[in-house]
């Protein structure tokens, strides 16, 4: 195949072990195939014909690859109307962090409410108990914030509990018939008031809703509706999420909460020609189509169904993972209203018996699995009832590459364990970049937040482990998760668990190629390899010679490269803005929440 563009760069990190370095690569803009990978002077002789396109001082390595994602959910309840409140997303313009506290949300949402217009709801994400102090919020609460009685959702970081107003009760009869919640659907429930809060408030009433919802199917059935009236249109947040994962240089991520409903979107967002990102498809389990496949004409290369998703657990910064070990027992996490445990099996969100079901069921399918995981009782179960199904299927010591997600409590023999049945570990750095400080000592016990996102241990078993950030939970930052693994260190600097600490090309590895490998396209993505397609990242400086300590700091994204073209966001937007109306919203109570971290 001829190439007809030449990119030389002052080096090529390839991620190639049979060629770490080089000068130069050669590609077909038209198929984006890579032709040639070498000296300037080698790639030329294979490429005289070509165009050259000098970036100078710029460092061109293969694309960031995030492979645990939510783009359509991520876009819908952090980018406007919504609001983004997560305690560690930073006003650009002011250099500060607006969210630091609950005091400060609590100014911002007065301030909200008395300038929006009579009756507009307000839809926030990220109000975290622990980071920022707030409390586990009621109805009553939210009135007292917001005077007007406007509909109001808060939706909590872990993504596994939201908080509601009156007026959002009111409006949604069907599940509050006289503010009473029907009966709670399988694996999730609704927050009701006790007696002993009609003790201390007698203007309450026992069973009423206390404007809570846990876990997926109470949380949407409660407030789907108004995120469904509220985000006019969902394909512009997805296509401003996809920019933000762009500008951080990401080519190639997934959506691990899909549902058919989420196609159109998806297509759209796949096939205008500035699309920044391949993505790949994990339908979630409780949907009735989730063994099915998915029709992606002329875009198998760019959108493409990898697998089912599934929940073991919860979250820990709630309360509700699956965990041999308790919390703490101090201020700190008793404001935050969490349950001290360990939750144990207690916290799981399926039996023994419903997992072998789902297995035995979607197996035969060839699907690949990815099972969200915090706990280590929830991988241990896990890790059994995959060994049980690889075995019962005939898919022991085959390359099926059944994965695991987060897995941030979890110890290093069951990553072992996982290693030798198979099974890929995908791990969090977020939860230890903004929840570190608090897991070492406050939340655990040293022995066990010190430990937390086992990276090391992980490394150690030297199968393919990938990093990521799991959409809107945190914001999608590759160099900084690089960062914080090679370092132990968290954003204030204290170190925790340096024996954890792993290579800065191992960790540059679990956003590249092992993270490729876990979607199944190390075949053609993930280094900068003859044969494979030309996606890019343009680097500031190079990561191996920077400060490690400030790597997040001193290398900045240039830009990106997908399929042989120089990715422009501008015009993405634009052809997004362009793209013909999609008739029907994403169920707006699916599309807009998941479980996750």
């Amino acid at each position: 195949m001829s190439a007809n563009l030449i990119l030389k760069a002052s080096t090529i990190i390839t991620m190639d072990p049979a060629k770490p370095r080089a000068e130069a690569v050669a590609f077909d803009t038209a198929t984006g195939v890579i032709t040639a990978v070498g000296s300037f002077d080698e790639v030329q002789k294979l490429a005289p014909d070509a165009k050259v396109q000098d970036l100078g001082a710029l460092v061109l390595m293969p694309g960031f690859i995030d492979p645990h994602s939510h783009p359509l959910n991520g876009g819908m309840v952090t980018q406007p109307p919504a609001y983004w409140i997560s305690p560690y997303i930073k006003d650009e313009k002011t250099g500060t962090y607006p969210y630091s506290t609950f005091d400060q949300v609590k100014a911002f949402w007065a301030k909200l409410d008395s300038q929006l217009p009579n009756g507009q709801a307000v839809v926030c994400n990220g109000l975290d108990r622990l980071l920022q102090g707030a409390p586990e919020l009621t109805n009553k609460d939210l009135d007292a914030c917001f005077p007007s009685g406007r509909p109001v959702v808060i939706l909590d970081n872990s993504g596994h509990e939201v908080y509601f107003n009156s007026t959002v009760i009111k409006g949604n009869p069907t599940v509050f018939p006289n503010g009473i919640p029907v009966e709670d659907p399988p694996g999730a429930r609704y927050g009701r008031y006790t007696k002993d809060d009609v003790a201390k408030d007698p203007t309450l009433t026992v069973g009423a809703s206390n404007g809570r919802a846990y876990e997926t199917a109470a949380v949407l059935n409660a407030v789907g509706y108004v995120l469904h009236a509220t985000i006019p249109d969902p394909l512009h947040s997805a296509a401003l999420w996809y920019q933000l994962m762009a500008k951080n240089g990401i080519t190639m991520t997934s959506e691990h909460t899909y549902q058919t409903e989420m196609l159109p979107y998806y297509l759209a967002l796949s096939s205008v020609p500035d699309s920044p990102l391949r993505l790949g498809l994990y339908h979630m389990s409780i949907e009735a189509d989730c063994g099915e496949k998915v029709p992606v004409p002329n875009l198998e290369s760019r959108l493409w169904k990898q697998g089912i998703k599934l929940w073991a657990d919860g979250s820990p910064w709630v309360g509700n993972i699956a965990a041999s070990f308790p919390y703490l027992d101090n201020e700190k996490v008793r404001a935050a209203g969490i349950p001290l445990g360990p939750g144990g099996t207690d916290n799981l969100n399926y039996t023994r018996v419903e997992l072998d079901q789902i297995l035995d069921k979607y197996t035969p399918l060839g699907w690949q699995f990815a099972f969200h995981c915090n706990g280590d009782i929830a991988l241990d179960v896990v890790l059994d009832a995959y060994q049980r199904a690889l075995a019962n299927h005939g898919l022991l010591g085959t390359d099926h590459r059944w994965r695991v997600e987060h897995c941030g409590g979890c110890r290093g023999d069951q990553f072992a364990r996982a290693a030798d049945l198979g099974v890929m570990v995908s791990l969090p750095p977020f939860q230890f970049i903004y929840w570190g400080d608090l897991l070492d000592g406050t939340m655990f016990t040293p022995e066990i937040g010190r430990q937390w996102v086992r990276a090391g241990d992980a490394m150690k078993t030297r199968a393919p482990v990938s990093f990521h950030n799991d959409g809107c939970v945190s914001p999608p930052k590759p160099l900084l998760n690089i960062q914080s693994m090679v370092t132990r260190r968290t954003p204030s600097g204290t170190l925790h668990g340096p024996e954890q600490a792993v290579s800065l090309h191992d960790a540059l590895m679990a956003h590249t190629m092992h993270a490729a490998h876990h979607l199944r396209r190390d075949h053609d993505l993930g280094s900068i390899t003859v044969g494979k397609l030309a996606d890019f990242v343009e680097l500031t400086n190079d990561p191996y010679v920077v400060d490690i300590e400030k790597l997040a700091n001193e290398v900045a994204v240039n830009g990106t490269w997908s399929n042989g073209k120089r990715v422009d966001l501008a015009a993405f937007l634009d052809q997004i803005a362009k793209y013909p109306a999609i008739e029907a919203k994403p169920r707006a109570r699916a599309a807009a929440f998941k479980r996750c971290c």
